[in-house]
């Protein structure tokens, strides 16, 4: 019984991680406005899925200690933690016209990912006179909390050091979907350094640390059944198959920490700088319509017009960073924790984790 209590333990980060994968870019399966080619395509999706990106990023730079007293050598913890990034009000919808968009007509503002949940303005791109592709940019979903699941492991180093891991291995979620994370972060006390140190209950470190995540959600872009197709290498029901757009999040986090560690309860905090980065990328074809001169010209689907993921630069999605403090306690009964803390950045997070811990 105690097994089987263990392994649903250990494999709940994973689960978190897989339905937080899920949640985060299950809004941008509907990709119809790559129809309008790589480059403003490209611009959309980075406007649009930016506030949740860069919550993910400030989730995922979280939850990185409860404690500013390191471990003594060969002393270690598991934390299992869940943080929430928080969209501001300020990211719930953009403007249109600063996109800087080469060949889509259209301006207003529409909704990013988390804003409301109403249709974006109509955005079409026309050539001499004729319409290749019109639609209407996507709606938000409303929601502004974005799940962020971290586990770690702390081990006690010589001199005052202890040295965090995160890892968790690429996994296959489903329809092609992968997601996998790594970490790594180091705390190294300075209040050793200070005479009577023993004496008080107060502990003061220096931290850094770094996580990466990896991951891709499968899409599925299509030519318009309503417009003529001419494909000569494009063909067959594969054509088109194995479309992703894939992210990497990669996060850092740097600072002071303190805490003053009483019999039960901990009360820590932290100041410090926090920079986080997201890049997107498409794998796979993707067809957009081309304009076919003539005596009387005409929109239709064919080789010219087939976008190649693997020509197109990625997108960064814009980077935030800057000045972090964040306040939290620990409760600790026998070898169990279990803390909760508030970070205040240009993206706020609410975390929370429970854990085991030999000192």
């Amino acid at each position: 019984m105690k097994k089987k209590r263990l392994i649903r333990l250990l494999i709940l980060p994973v689960a978190l991680v897989i339905q937080a994968m899920n949640f985060s870019y299950g809004q941008i399966d509907n990709v119809d406005f790559l129809r309008a080619g790589a480059n403003d395509g490209l611009k959309i999706i980075e406007a649009y899925i930016a506030p949740w990106a860069n919550a993910f990023g400030a989730g995922l730079n979280s939850s990185w200690y409860n404690t500013a007293k390191p471990h003594k050598l060969g002393g270690f913890d598991i934390t299992f933690g869940i943080n929430a990034g928080v969209v501001p009000k300020s990211a719930d919808t953009y403007n249109v016209s600063d996109l800087g968009l080469a060949t889509l007509q259209g301006s207003g503002t529409a909704s990013t990912i988390s804003g409301p949940d109403t249709d974006g303005p109509v955005l079409s791109k026309e050539e001499s006179g004729v319409t290749l592709t019109s639609f209407k940019l996507p709606p938000g979903t409303g929601w502004r909390y974005i799940p962020v699941p971290t586990a770690q492991v702390g081990i006690g180093l010589p001199l005052g050091t202890e040295l965090k891991v995160r890892y968790i291995p690429t996994l296959n979620i489903k329809e092609n979907a992968t997601v996998g994370l790594m970490g790594i972060g180091i705390m190294h006390s300075i209040m050793q350094y200070i005479p009577g140190n023993k004496l008080i209950p107060v502990d003061v470190s220096l931290f850094g640390g770094y996580t990466k995540l990896q991951g891709n959600v499968p899409v599925s872009l299509q030519p318009d059944p309503s417009m003529p197709t001419n494909y000569s290498v494009y063909s067959g029901p594969d054509a088109f198959s194995g479309q992703k757009i894939s992210a990497e999040v990669n996060a850092l986090n740097i600072g002071l920490v303190g805490s003053v560690n009483l019999p039960v309860i901990t009360f820590y905090g932290g100041l410090g700088y926090g920079k986080t980065q997201t890049k997107i990328e498409l794998q796979g074809n993707f067809p957009t319509p081309v304009l076919v001169q003539g005596a009387t010209p005409y929109a239709e689907y064919n080789d010219s017009g087939v976008i190649k993921g693997s020509t197109v630069d990625p997108v960064n999605v814009k980077n935030f960073s800057g000045l972090k403090i964040n306040a939290g306690f620990r409760l600790k009964l026998a070898v169990i924790t279990i803390h909760a803390d508030y970070t205040r950045a240009q993206y706020n997070v609410f975390s929370t984790g429970i854990g085991i811990s030999f000192r």
